[in-house]
Parts: C-alpha cells; structure tokens; sequence
C-alpha cells in the first residue's frame, strides 16, 4: 500500500496531537520539577554517542555482553558494557531510522529508504535486503529470520544468513494513523504486532500466516482524529498472554494460542508498556505514569506529578519504575506506591524510548541528542 500525500499529512497530525510536542509553545503547559527528599541516588557509570537521531527512535542492542547503538547518521558502534569503551564503529553511507538488533553475532539496522542493512560482530557488511518502506523499529531475530515492520504497515520475514525474502505480511491500514516506532515481540515461534486500527496478530515465525487477529481496542468518536486508536506498544508476551495498550483505546491482555480476550480496561497509551511480575506500567496522553495489575488490570496507582512532560516508554529496573522526559530527565518511582524516589539530569535531549534493564541495579537510555548512558541506581 502506497502512502500519498494525504494520508503522510494526516500521519503528521497524528503524531503531533500524540505527543503533544509540534511546537513547544502549543498545548498545555509541561509541569515543573519540584524538589523531593530522594529515596534513591542514581549515578552515572559511563558516556558514550551513538550519533543525533534526528526525528527517528534509537534504543541500543545487547550481545556477548555488549551494547550496540545506532544514530541518524549512519553510524553504529559497539561498545563495551563495562567500561563504555568503543571497540569499533562504522559509518554507513545510509540514513538510519530503526535500530538496534543484535543477536547471535548478526547485527541489524533500518534506512529511511526501506533498506535492512546486516553486519557481523566486527563491524563487517553481511548483506542488504528491501523493504516495502522507511523502517520505524528495531528489527527482531528469532530463529534465524529476521523479522522487519516497515512504516506502511508490512511485516518482512527476512533470511538471517543471507537477507532474501522468506515472507511478508500486509497490513490493511485506516486513513489516519499515528507513527509509531514499536515493533514486534517473537515468542516460541510466533511474531506478536499491534496495528494502526487497534489490532494485535499473530503470525507464524516460518512462513508469516496469520494465526489469530484480535482487536485491543475499537476505534469510536465522530471525526477521523477521534477514532484513531492504534496499538502504540510492542506486545508483552508472557505466561501465555500476549497484552497491548492502544491509543485513545484499552489496554487488552489475549490468550497466545487463539487469541480469546482474558481481559481488557479503558486506557490511553502514548508509547510501550513496562512490566514486573505484578504489575503493567503505562504512560497517558496527559504523561500521567499509571501502574495497574496485570491478572485484573485494576488501577495500583496513578502518578500526576509529571504533567504533560512528554514522557517517554517506562521500564523496570531494581525496584523502581523509571521514564525519561522532552528535557533529557529521568525519573525513578517506587513500583509499590509511585512515589518519587530519585532524578537525574542526561544531556538535554528527548528521552522516548524505554530504558534498558541490564541488570538488577542498572539501565542504559539513549536520548534523541544522541548520548548514551549508564546508569546505576540504588
């Protein structure tokens, strides 16, 4: 399906009415920070630059106990977890948009022109495969396919070892959508996606056949922009629930094998879920941080204290939930009552995407500006 015109323009206006953020000077007004009795003290360990990443979402790769990051640029690097070393890095000749994966010694990246570019763990070229349009995502590899969402609502299933085509899978997509940069979750042999429309699939890892279709949420309202409610989080796929949130929709948690509805609740996501072992955590459209049990998806508790910050996709790490805001802040709250625990100052840069746990006590972010840090939190 080619997108015109039209329908680019309106992708626009979803995404600024999403976010809140075509101009600074529009919308309501972001909350200041107050001050806190900190519970909490998180440091940095080191910093490293993966590259700006212009008006794209990068979130690092992990492997043989290292980090891979990407930037708009073209540049990818590898850096070492312990100290924040560089053991290499290139510069591709592409604009990169969707990144990183990393797995099993191949590392992947997408190009605004709908190219998937492959290379070894030294940095080498292993191959280039084309997709339908601009990758949004990171890539996910399972098995040895690599599976790619392109903008225009395609999912690629792509040969690990060499990039031709296995499969592909077209999305039907409404008029108005809103762009997302999640991706797919893949799980015992099946790749897990939430759609513009408010649809979760689930497709065959093998072959890309449709396996179950099943609506996170309906779209309702009298205008067109009313009616988005696309699926803006990767699914969690977990003791055999698959969940979602969607925009202007329901967060919704279906049975893996055949997709029967176990439960779902009014919501309102901006960005991808955070999970523990008891409950989801999800950011609204007001940047509202809400935590709510996952066998029930009753309410825990509401955190209000960052209004209209444009917050990033939460993450768990320790025993705190943590999110990033439009001026580089990250925030940690405690999971059992959201109150504030502990802040910390990044570079200036949007935070969008989720942290990333690397252990009990330690995340790595990566912000819009392009700086990459780890952190320590205890």
């Amino acid at each position: 399906m080619k997108i015109g015109f039209v329908q680019r323009s309106l992708l626009l206006v979803a995404a600024c009415f999403l976010v809140a953020a075509c101009s600074r000077s529009s919308g309501p007004k972001p909350a200041e920070l107050k001050d806190f009795k900190p519970k909490a003290t998180a440091k940095v360990a080191w910093k490293s630059s993966a590259g700006d990443s212009g008006r794209y979402v990068f979130s690092p790769g992990v492997w043989d106990g290292d980090f891979f990051v990407a930037g708009f640029d073209g540049k990818i690097a590898r850096i070492d977890a312990a100290k924040g070393r560089t053991r290499w890095d290139i510069k591709t000749k592409a604009k990169l948009s969707g990144g990183v994966e990393a797995f099993d010694g191949t590392i992947v990246v997408g190009t605004t022109k709908g190219a998937v570019l492959a290379f070894d763990s030294k940095g080498k070229a292993k191959w280039h495969a084309q997709v339908s349009s601009e990758v949004l995502s990171a890539p996910a590899i399972s098995e040895g396919i690599v599976v790619v969402r392109s903008g225009d609502g395609h999912i690629h299933g792509l040969d690990a070892a060499d990039g031709s085509r296995k499969w592909e899978y077209i999305a039907t997509l409404p008029a108005l959508l809103i762009r997302t940069e999640a991706g797919v979750a893949i799980e015992k042999g099946v790749v897990y996606a939430g759609l513009p429309g408010g649809k979760m699939i689930a497709l065959s890892l093998a072959n890309g056949t449709l396996m179950w279709e099943a609506s996170v949420s309906q779209p309702r309202g009298e205008t067109e922009l009313e009616r988005v409610t696309d699926v803006v989080s990767v699914p969690i796929v977990e003791d055999g629930q698959a969940c979602a949130v969607a925009f202007q929709g329901r967060i919704a948690c279906f049975e893996t094998q055949r997709g029967t509805l176990s439960w779902a609740r009014n919501a309102s996501g901006t960005g991808g879920l955070g999970v523990d072992e008891r409950y989801f955590y999800y950011v609204d459209e007001a940047s509202h941080l809400n935590a709510i049990d996952r066998e029930s998806g009753a309410s825990i508790w509401k955190q209000e204290l960052l209004s209209h910050r444009r917050l990033g996709s939460p993450a768990v790490v320790g025993k705190y939930v943590v999110v990033g805001d439009y001026e580089g802040y990250l925030h940690f709250f405690d999971r059992d009552d959201g109150s504030i625990a502990a802040r910390m100052s990044t570079d200036g840069g949007p935070i969008t995407t989720a942290p990333l746990p690397v252990g009990p006590d330690n995340l790595l972010v990566q912000t819009r500006e392009g700086s990459v840090y780890a952190i320590n939190i205890r």
